[in-house]
């Protein structure tokens, strides 16, 4: 819980690193050079068509008529409907002298040739006429010069990609991986996930020994579907599952089967598998799989756009009329829900490994992976560091180390310190301590907001830890209330829920409370308790007035891709009614809290004072400033709900 700010300005990144220095011609110099070329011979050869008769200046024909009659006009030469004409001495038009001018004739004026012959002008006919071959040149020019530009890109193209194709659209992009050269994982890196691993280690040993589980009749699955959130480690097993199998290994992302051009990413599901059957037994991992493996029919195109037909291919070669049971396929995604069902039956995926967020044990063992060769202090506890981090990913197991490590490297340390991992959590967890100050007043808001959290959870029952309170503005935040479990958690019951309600409404009922008004700080922790409130009504069947039913009141748009409170399916009065009763949730959160904190408002204000003064409160001093007798404010059973 927080007060919530404006985002910070983005910082400048590191400075690039320089570029190798260039071998030879760029590929972009390259191709300017070549357009140059066949630019510059199409404007000679147009100019040689027209002939040389862009020399000469363009004038009116009563300019023209007048110069004649004057006597300026040495000789003139008449091709059809265009004269072009010599004078004597320089005339100056539009600022420019000309000796040469050319204009166009009427078709029915009789009386030129009289007057230049009586001016004795000479007077020549023009023999010389556009060739047919010159006109047909002047027609074909622009198409010759498309066609020969698409062929030598077409051929540079080709050499740039190291395809046999046309630009290399149509090759496969997956990388193919040998144990002895490429991958140094094994399971043994991969700390945590027994289940997951022993699941995969079967797919290994299969393939390494069929034949001994042919024995008894056993099918090696076709394919396995690792799910879980991002960071778990699902991309690590499958490196694992590459560095513990002897046979080839090719790993692919979904994304990279997908073109602008229908029946690419066909042809490249295609090629994968042509080519990983002939180095049969081997193992193909998709990454991301997803992005061409949802449900058909979802959008545009009626099957048959580009994703559709992907994804067609890819059903069968994993298990189509020529099977192969010596090709495993590895799959990985972290939206399972959206996957078509004909790629999720059985002898397609037929086991699926949930690589969910470690636990405590863990957790204990990946920090063990990640710390190995590093040097650590002697107030390093691993176990409890663990304990602080519940809902860590290994991914975010792994950046702390990294961070911790950073940290102590900048403090010129030879060891890392409880203190390096200390500050590494708070910086991935609340950001970068900002650089903006603030006035006094509100510092003192922030305080009196922040210690408002801290006494509704420490007199709420079935309330959380509190580890740490500060004042001090760090990422979105200006600051910032931890709570922290003190045991992994999977099932959380309704007072415990009412709890975590009356927290987020605490720094709001303290500004109430004290200063008469309200400040926009608690806009972060109206948005959780509303989403939990609602989530209690629609989902968990929290509310005594709609009773125990599950109500989406949110649905995926078909076209965005993204979640829209719509009412997915529920009647306006249902949708209303989750309304009503959420309201009631947060509102009575609210006036729980205000009780709680005027119950306490002795325990408000020495947290306040120490907010001000040293900004930061740990544990202890925590513990210390809200030791006082717990005076129930909350009296009897929940109040019945408003209905609406």
């Amino acid at each position: 819980m927080g007060m919530q700010s404006p985002p910070p300005s983005p910082s400048p990144g590191p400075p690039p690193k320089p570029a190798p220095p260039p071998t030879g011609w760029p590929r972009t110099a390259q191709l300017g050079i070549g357009l140059l070329a066949l630019v510059m011979l199409g404007l000679w050869i147009w100019r040689a068509a027209i002939g040389g008769s862009q020399g000469h200046t363009t004038v009116d024909y009563s300019q023209m008529w007048s110069w004649v009659e004057a006597g300026k006009v040495k000789a003139v030469v008449i091709d059809g409907q265009t004269l072009t004409g010599t004078l004597g001495a320089a005339e100056t038009v539009n600022g420019k002298p000309l000796t040469e001018f050319r204009t166009a004739l009427p078709g029915d004026d009789d009386k030129l040739l009289p007057l230049l012959r009586d001016k004795h002008v000479t007077i020549r006919a023009s023999t010389t006429k556009s060739s047919v071959l010159g006109q047909l040149v002047i027609a074909l020019l622009p198409w010759v010069l498309m066609v020969a530009l698409w062929i030598w890109l077409a051929r540079r193209g080709k050499k740039m990609l190291g395809s046999s194709n046309a630009l290399g659209m149509l090759k496969s992009r997956s990388r193919k991986y040998e144990r002895a050269l490429h991958v140094a994982v094994t399971f043994d890196d991969v700390a945590g996930l027994q289940s997951a691993k022993r699941d995969l280690e079967e797919i290994v040993q299969f393939l390494k020994r069929p034949e001994r589980f042919r024995r008894l009749g056993g099918k090696v699955p076709r394919g396995v579907l690792l799910i879980g959130p991002p960071g778990t480690g699902k991309t690590l097993l499958a490196r694992a599952v590459a560095g513990e199998s002897g046979v080839p290994f090719y790993s692919i992302s979904a994304s990279e089967f997908i073109e602008m051009f229908v029946g690419v990413g066909a042809a490249r599901v295609r090629e994968l598998f042509e080519e990983a059957k002939q180095h049969a037994p081997a193992i193909i991992f998709i990454d991301e799989i997803d992005a061409v493996g949802r449900s058909r029919g979802a959008g545009l195109g009626g099957g048959h756009d580009e994703r559709e037909q992907t994804l067609n291919q890819l059903l069968f070669e994993m298990d189509g009329f020529d099977r192969n049971d010596l090709l495993v396929v590895l799959a990985a995604t972290n939206r399972p829900d959206v996957l078509d069902s004909a790629l999720l039956r059985p002898g397609r995926f037929d086991r699926r490994v949930l690589v969910d967020r470690p636990e405590l044990a863990a957790r204990v063992a990946i920090l063990g992976v990640h710390t190995r060769g590093k040097p650590l202090a002697g107030d390093v506890d691993l176990t409890a560091l663990a304990r602080t981090t519940p809902g860590f990913s290994g991914a975010d197991l792994a950046n702390l180390v990294n961070e911790a490590a950073l940290t102590a490297t900048r403090r010129g340390a030879e060891a890392l310190a409880a203190a390096d991992f200390m500050a590494a959590y708070d910086k991935i967890v609340l950001g970068d301590p900002r650089e903006a100050k603030l006035d006094a007043r509100e510092k003192a808001r922030v305080a009196l907001h922040e210690s408002g959290h801290a006494v509704v959870a420490q007199f709420s029952p079935d309330a959380e830890p509190l580890p740490r309170s500060t004042s001090l503005p760090r990422g979105m935040a200006l600051g910032v209330t931890q709570q922290t479990p003190a045991e992994d958690r999977h099932l959380i019951t309704r007072p415990e829920l009412e709890t975590r309600l009356r927290v987020l409404m605490g720094g709001l009922a303290a500004e109430r409370l004290r200063l008469g008004n309200t400040s926009t700080g608690a806009e972060n922790d109206l948005r959780e308790a509303t989403q939990l409130a609602t989530n209690m009504v629609a989902h968990f069947g929290m509310s005594d007035a709609l009773g125990p039913v599950y109500v989406e009141h949110q649905e995926e748009h078909a076209f965005l891709g993204q979640r829209i409170a719509t009412g997915g399916g529920a009647s306006d009065a249902t949708i209303h009614a989750v309304e009503v009763e959420a309201r009631a949730l947060l509102t009575r959160a609210a006036a729980q809290a205000g009780e709680l904190i005027a119950a306490h408002a002795d325990a408000l204000d020495r947290v306040v004072a120490a907010l001000l003064d040293k900004e930061t409160l740990e544990r202890a001093e925590l513990t210390a400033l809200l030791a006082e007798p717990v005076r129930p404010a909350v009296t009897g059973p929940p109040a019945r709900l408003v209905s609406a």
